[in-house]
């Protein structure tokens, strides 16, 4: 599956102001697609993962979304162990001039 487009806009422009200084914006101009289909806004990316948010589990304080999100993402992590680097020294924060000397 490929996904859609995430959002989008609608353009205005050509909206001459109001004698009170007021402006009526009206949406006009729409967008297209990589495939070059007129898209609709508002509509997003199709999940990767569909999760039913049941009314039950939201009242017992459960997320099934994020609950989800922490299943697949420790799935993830299996397999994929990344190696921390060592820290770089510390950056030279303040420098005194040549030729300083102290009393």
């Amino acid at each position: 599956m490929v996904p859609e487009p995430g959002g989008g806009l609608v353009g205005t422009w050509d909206t001459p102001p109001l004698i009170d200084g007021g402006r009526i914006v009206a949406p006009r101009g729409g967008f297209f697609d990589v495939n070059g289909e007129w898209a609709v806004e508002g509509e997003g990316i199709a999940p990767d993962f569909e999760v039913i948010q049941e009314p039950k589990l939201i009242l017992q304080g459960r997320d099934p979304q994020l609950e989800k999100a922490v299943e697949v993402a420790l799935e993830k992590l299996k397999g994929n162990e990344f190696q921390l680097k060592p820290e770089p020294a510390a950056p030279v924060r303040w420098k005194r001039p040549d030729g300083f000397k102290a009393n």
